[in-house]
């Protein structure tokens, strides 16, 4: 069994593929697989694989119809062989010495995070070395200003063994995936092991999902929300607060800069009964509630900074 595999869905990217498969390829760390999956490219992309797979050993291609990153990394993630799984986006990259780090670390720890570094900017989350549980290291980490969104999935290597007896995979179908998914990874990993080292370069660029703000993105946040309110608002046992405000903050996105006709057609996808028992951990919540009950524009102002 290898000790990696690293997941890279790939989706028309042609000209930023280079760069991804070139960083992998030069890691200082041997053992290890490359999974890219070809979701449906109408572009290059498939063909660069090609070429990449020819002279690249650990490499291997996963051909499957368009379904989404969700999709693509579910179908990585189940040919996977290695230890554990890391993601990394088709048109980002890595540090040469990634593998060898998460190898230095990974002992059994269920998931293994790292530093990533915005390459517009040249901005970094400044991260400091830490071990917790996965419940803890999230209340405590989630709700923090940072470069990168805590939920991102590429700034994590995660055991597969953890994934599967979990049964922990991405929501097929919708935007924003790792909002629905990180939460429900951490309140299960019995372990987490922090690296401040910079091991992931996140290109930012336009019409990618992280910038997406259009009507399909709000109507998949409504049903994130819905599916963390279910989650968590049956859960007994652990502290809620703060993936209750990281509930709100889906819906201030969800609800934010839009017309009274699509605030409707938002509000005909929430699932009041969840919401509702999701809001009863504290009185902020229950705020929330009503004033969404009230009106799109009522929970506009209350959460307005």
């Amino acid at each position: 069994m290898k000790k990696f595999s690293v997941v890279v869905p790939v989706y028309n990217v042609e000209a930023y593929l280079d760069d991804c498969l070139r960083s992998l390829q030069a890691q200082r760390y041997a053992d290890y697989e490359v999974v890219c999956v070809n979701d449906g490219s109408t572009d290059g992309s498939r063909a660069k694989l090609a070429e990449w797979a020819a002279r690249y050993p650990q490499m291997r291609i996963v051909d499957r119809e368009n379904g989404g990153l969700s999709a693509a990394r579910n179908s990585g993630t189940d040919v996977a062989e290695g230890e554990y799984i890391v993601y990394v986006d088709s048109d980002d990259w890595v540090a040469p010495d990634m593998l060898e780090k998460l190898a230095a670390a990974a002992d059994g720890t269920d998931i293994v995070c790292y530093a990533c570094r915005r390459t517009d900017n040249e901005q970094t989350d400044r991260l400091e070395a830490e071990e917790a549980k996965g419940w803890d290291y999230y209340c405590r980490h989630a709700l923090e200003a940072r470069v990168v969104p805590f939920v991102c999935v590429w700034q994590r290597a995660y055991r597969r063994e953890f994934l599967n007896n979990n049964q922990l995979r991405f929501r097929e179908g919708i935007l924003h995936e790792d909002n629905q998914f990180t939460p429900r990874v951490c309140v299960v990993a019995g372990s987490v092991r922090v690296l401040p080292d910079v091991l992931y370069y996140y290109r930012v660029r336009e019409g990618s999902i992280m910038t997406t703000r259009g009507m399909r993105s709000k109507e998949s946040l409504v049903l994130i929300g819905n599916e963390l309110s279910e989650l968590f608002g049956m859960m007994e046992g652990i502290d809620r607060t703060v993936v209750y405000q990281a509930l709100t903050h889906i819906y201030q996105m969800a609800f934010s800069d839009n017309t009274r006709e699509e605030d409707r057609h938002l509000l005909r996808l929430l699932d009041w009964k969840a919401y509702r028992r999701a809001s009863r951990t504290k009185a902020r919540h229950r705020v929330n509630y009503m004033a969404m009950r009230i009106s799109p524009q009522v929970f506009r102002l209350v959460n307005r900074h």
